[in-house]
């Protein structure tokens, strides 16, 4: 599976850029994409919603009406749940959200997430982007370049403070080290540009990870 390529200021390279069997097979399991993804949003919940209940709503302590002899239906408070300002029947409670997913099942995931977008088309590989102090406008010119639209993100070979600092209030581009984005991440974006030393990290990390 192949990329196009691009320098770090945006101009295209001669040939495309080969990507890495181990990641790119062109498999994509789209039942593990729906469950991290699932899982992700989820756990951004904060579970901080809750209605009052008969204990926990004020009010109401007297009988409304005497219990019989007025004609109308018996109550014993106004705060129940038929009246209004009552209480709320099976409302919700604070609660976690929070889905626990295998880790073997995440990296299932970014590794469909990552095929599904060379798929599209949607993915270059770009040279190392090198940054002497934060500046917006060269990362603007790279998306320019590429005729970047919509989402998207860029994915740096290892932590660059000065590339992130360029891009972050840049609506729509999230820059993050190669490694740490997640399933939800590559989903979410429109093109994906990668940093091609990027690879060659994570080859050389490979084999200390599987001791």
């Amino acid at each position: 599976m192949k990329a196009k390529a691009y320098t770090a200021a945006g101009t295209a390279r001669s040939g495309d850029y080969e990507l890495p069997g181990d990641l790119f097979d062109g498999t994509v399991n789209e039942a593990v994409l729906h469950q991290v993804v699932t899982a992700i949003q989820a756990n951004k919940r904060q579970g901080t919603h809750s209605t009052k209940t008969r204990q926990t709503i004020r009010g109401g302590g007297a009988k409304p009406w005497r219990q019989k002899g007025t004609g109308r239906a018996r109550q014993g408070s106004i705060r129940s749940a038929q009246w209004r300002g009552g209480v709320v029947v099976f409302g919700p409670q604070p609660r976690s959200y929070r889905l626990q997913v295998p880790k073997g099942i995440r990296q299932l995931a970014i590794r469909s997430a990552l095929n599904a977008r060379a798929m599209d088309g949607s993915v270059v590989v770009i040279e190392p982007l090198s940054l002497d102090a934060p500046k917006t406008r060269t990362i603007v010119d790279l998306l320019d370049s590429l005729d970047a639209s919509g989402n998207v993100v860029i994915l740096t070979d290892g932590l660059k403070k000065d590339v992130y600092l360029s891009s972050r209030n840049l609506q729509g581009v999230l820059v993050r080290p190669w490694g740490e984005a997640s399933a939800y991440d590559l989903i979410w974006s429109d093109l994906l540009i990668i940093e091609e030393t990027a690879f060659q990290s994570a080859a050389e990390e490979s084999p200390e990870e599987e001791r």
